[in-house]
């Protein structure tokens, strides 16, 4: 039976995840949720998983050394799988040193905690022997590779160029993450997605925001030209993915995800639009943000010849299923706009 540590559980892509593995596994003892509920942590994201006894939320930082070496010692997990991190490139230009800070030292206090439970010899500087089965899983992008021209994909050979604040920090990350595993020997994996949607989602990224503001007949502001290129992955093929490399993932393998889904930013606005009946005329072109990247795009072929994964959610069906989710729940929407949700960890675990 599995014990996992979820880091960041109450974001986007951590709380689907979560759902999906208690919904889906029936091998897993006990999943601790640790999540320091930022602006982007929003338990009601969790509500499905609440009341399942093999669910554990522990609100506290990954920085936190004394905080996860307890956790560690408490539930002897087995399994990492660490989504935690900042994430959003525009507060990156604003706030580089928190996402430092938070994305590398709180990567390193993860794999330190990892190595001390989990090495059979922890005082023996030269031991690479591990308890059998466990699994340090690292979260990155595909942002770590900077950009692409025109043509070309990103594989897991693709030099490591970022060009903002927070790919740089994902990137650092991967480093430590890479290093800890030639270094030490720690089982390792380390998987770069392309650009996720679905459910859940932070209204600072694309797709929501553009949701939330065309619904309210407001402005839709679109960097520059709006012909930045992205990968769209759906969340729930991204989870697979995941659950794909903890089950059958070589340790010390890179893996890329990506949905093989190719957009510009304007296209996917335009498809809101036709789609919530909306004209064109909401769009705002506005000034490009400093280090913009053109385009990315992912070659998954390696996580699917290797482990047997491809996405099962067309992008076409994946959009029409995340429209309909947003508009089906408004209230969710306008809490997180509002800031109300920031209340709901006070309401549910003040006192306790």
């Amino acid at each position: 039976m599995k014990k996992l540590l979820v880091t960041g559980g109450a974001g986007f892509i951590g709380a689907n995840f979560i759902q999906k593995a208690l919904r889906e596994r029936s091998d897993i003892e006990r999943l601790v949720n640790l999540d320091l509920l930022t602006y982007a942590g929003n338990l009601e994201n969790l509500l499905p998983v609440r009341e399942d006894d093999r669910y554990t939320f522990v609100h506290g930082d990954v920085r936190d050394r004394a905080l996860v070496g307890a956790l560690f010692s408490r539930y002897d997990f087995d399994t990492v799988v660490h989504f935690a991190a900042e994430s959003h490139v525009d507060r990156s230009i604003v706030e580089p040193a928190l996402f430092l800070s938070t994305n590398v030292l709180g990567t390193q206090t993860l794999l330190d905690a990892a190595m001390a439970r989990w090495k059979t010899a922890p005082d023996d500087k030269y031991s690479r022997e591990y308890r059998e089965g466990v699994v340090y899983l690292q979260v990155s992008t595909d942002e770590v590779y900077g950009a692409l021209g025109e043509t070309g994909l990103f594989s897991e050979e693709s030099p490591i160029a970022p060009n903002s604040p927070y790919s740089a920090s994902k990137a650092g990350a991967d480093l430590m993450v890479r290093a800890y595993h030639m270094t030490y020997g720690l089982p390792v994996n380390i998987t770069r997605c392309s650009n996720n949607f679905g459910p859940y989602q932070f209204p600072e990224k694309l797709i929501p925001l553009m949701l939330h503001n065309a619904e309210a007949g407001r402005p839709l502001p679109v960097y520059g030209d709006g012909m930045q290129i992205r990968d769209w992955l759906h969340v729930s093929d991204h989870c697979a993915a995941i659950m794909a490399v903890l089950d059958r993932g070589v340790r010390g393998e890179v893996y890329n995800i990506g949905g093989g889904n190719e957009r510009a930013n304007i296209d996917i606005v335009r498809l809101i639009l036709k789609e919530l009946g909306k004209s064109e005329s909401l769009i705002r072109f506005v000034r490009d943000r400093p280090g913009h990247d053109r385009r990315y795009a992912i070659d998954s072929r390696k996580i699917t010849a290797e482990l047997g994964w491809t996405p099962a959610c067309s992008f076409e069906r994946g959009m029409r299923e995340t429209i309909a989710w947003y508009l089906d729940n408004p209230g969710w929407v306008q809490r997180v706009v509002s800031g109300e949700y920031m209340d709901y960890y006070s309401r549910m675990y003040g006192g306790k």
